[in-house]
């Protein structure tokens, strides 16, 4: 009988998780960790409110004519997987204020009327939502991360997102006034993405920029918000 304090070295004998699934572990601690905060349910429950209003006024317009949205345990941990798993984070939630009450109110809005000719009418509908609201997800979620990865505060980078949108819209401002053109849209953030939205809807766009310029700003704004995660996150390894 050996020892019992013999403790020699042995082989692992328990399972292996196939790589490329460690995305899977940040995205999901991270969607928890937010759903436990009562504030960030309430701005979501918040961010619902259009949704709510639109759906009451698609009710009213249909009923009453005349009136009228320990973490991270894999061994290794790659680059990738991480930039993988915190994208999911912001995805998850930006599509649930994006998208999914988008189709919702679509939704609503046949149920009310009680047919399918306003679908049918307007079929472009569904593929105009998915991309209009793909493409905001996918500037904020970038430019988001990028910023996050600059910082520690999850309060600093919040506050720093908000200003440089409200900024680069200010900068607009100041230049459309200073020369009576909206051609230089292309500088506010938010300008490119409602120019583009505005195309992507079949809507005469609200600026003269050309929308493959605000297109092409909002490609540039992802491709460096790529490159700075690329500077700033490292693939990290845990060794036990």
């Amino acid at each position: 009988m050996s020892p019992i304090h013999d403790q020699s070295y042995r082989h692992y004998g328990g399972g292996k998780a196939a790589p490329g699934r460690s995305w899977t572990v940040i995205a999901w601690a991270g969607i928890k960790s937010l759903i436990r905060k009562r504030a960030f349910m309430g701005l979501l429950i918040f961010a619902w409110a259009p949704f709510i209003v639109r759906a009451v006024q698609m009710y009213i317009s249909a009923n009453y004519p005349q009136a009228a949205l320990q973490i991270y345990l894999s061994k290794p941990l790659m680059r990738s997987e991480y930039i993988a798993g915190k994208l999911a984070v912001l995805f998850s939630f930006l599509i649930a204020i994006t998208l999914v009450p988008a189709m919702l109110l679509l939704f609503i809005k046949v149920m009310f009327d009680g047919n399918f000719t306003f679908l049918k009418t307007n079929l472009f509908l569904i593929p105009a939502i998915t991309i209009g609201a793909l493409l905001q997800v996918t500037l904020a979620a970038f430019t988001m991360l990028a910023l996050s990865s600059l910082s520690k505060s999850a309060r600093y980078v919040g506050i720093l997102y908000v200003g440089i949108t409200f900024f680069t819209s200010a900068i607009y401002g100041v230049l459309y006034m200073i020369t009576g053109s909206s051609r230089v849209s292309w500088i506010s953030i938010g300008a490119n993405v409602s120019q583009v939205v505005d195309v992507v809807f079949r809507l005469k766009p609200r600026y003269t920029t050309p929308w493959q310029v605000s297109l092409l700003v909002i490609v540039a704004l992802v491709v460096v918000s790529i490159s700075v995660l690329e500077r700033r996150v490292r693939g990290v390894e845990v060794v036990t």
